[in-house]
């Protein structure tokens, strides 16, 4: 079984949940952001170290905010995501660290993945490959599950916690005023038994497009309009569409929309002289599905760019009676 209950109702997690053992299921697993073009690295390894330098990054996520369910208890997803960056400009190879903490109602799930690229320029294109290595903790905890019709065999108490290795890979064309990604992650498909080695329960391979294109309409301003296709396995799609203007690489603004789900504003303002300091924040307001939804869900993050300091060391002539050097 799939255990597929990733961002579609908390309603139809329960309902998954109470076919742990012998349903299946197809939706997204992975976490969703709305700020998703600047977290590339999360979804492509290849944009690990492409920008060079030290870059750092944390973003926390509530969706659906105050959502309860019938019962009365919570259970809305809320995610964290922290990544790590750095480049080695001699050898063109980048490296990088994500960390994924999400829950949603009963379950749990934590990512933590190492991640290595190489950026080839060939004239003023960038081809980047990249793939990361990591480990998933799946946990549930069955005295929160409200089950209908509830298995024999499933437990109505305790914790359980399963771990597996976790492999992606992609690929990253960077053309300066356009970038075309594709990523393929948990191609191993790890599966989780959850104490009970009868069953797989699989985390399905995730696939993804991410394009962009950036232009300056007029001087310091810059908009750049990205597009997010995602697939799981190959039988399920959806995509996210946004257009971020920013203005004299300080002030950032602009829309999202997010399919058959919600729209969004993005608001962003860079601190410190060299606008180093990044904070952002999204709003997100659900259109569809709000029968089992609550309608707003917030991000809010925060990015820095480590600036890389050179010191000149000026040669003084010394003069001495005897030696002059």
């Amino acid at each position: 079984m799939t255990l597929g209950f990733r961002r579609k109702s908390i309603f139809t997690t329960i309902f998954l949940l109470s076919f742990l053992f012998w349903g299946n299921a197809f939706s997204q697993q992975d976490a969703q952001f709305t700020q998703y073009m600047f977290n590339g690295m999360y979804y492509n390894p290849a944009f690990a170290g492409k920008e060079g330098g030290y870059r750092f990054s944390a973003l926390h996520r509530s969706q659906w905010a105050n959502y309860t369910t019938s019962s009365g208890t919570g259970g809305a997803p809320v995610t964290q995501l922290l990544t790590a960056q750095g480049r080695l400009d001699s050898k063109n190879i980048g490296y990088g660290l994500t960390v994924v903490n999400d829950q949603i109602g009963a379950t749990g799930n934590l990512e933590i993945n190492l991640q290595g690229s190489y950026h080839k320029q060939i004239n003023r294109t960038t081809l980047s490959f990249g793939a990361y290595v990591g480990m998933f903790s799946s946990a549930i905890d069955y005295g929160e599950l409200i089950v209908v019709n509830p298995e024999p065999n499933l437990p109505s108490s305790g914790k359980e916690n399963s771990i597996n290795l976790n492999f992606g890979a992609g690929l990253l064309l960077d053309r300066g005023n356009y970038y075309l990604g594709l990523s393929s992650r948990h191609i191993n498909r790890p599966s989780f038994d959850f104490g009970d080695g009868g069953f797989a329960n699989p985390l399905e391979n995730h696939s993804y497009l991410l394009a962009g294109y950036r232009f300056r309409p007029i001087g310091q301003f810059r908009i750049e309009p990205s597009f997010l296709l995602k697939s799981v396995s190959f039988n399920n799609f959806s995509y996210d569409v946004s257009v971020i203007a920013t203005h004299q690489n300080k002030i950032t603004g602009g829309l999202a929309f997010r399919g058959e789900e919600s729209v969004s504003v993005i608001l962003g303002y860079s601190l410190l002289p060299d606008n180093s300091l990044t904070l952002g924040y999204s709003f997100d307001l659900v259109i569809s599905g709000l029968e089992a939804k609550s309608p707003t869900s917030h991000e809010l993050m925060l990015r820095y760019r480590l600036t890389t300091v050179t010191r000149e060391v000026e040669r003084v002539i010394q003069r001495t009676p005897r030696f002059r050097f």
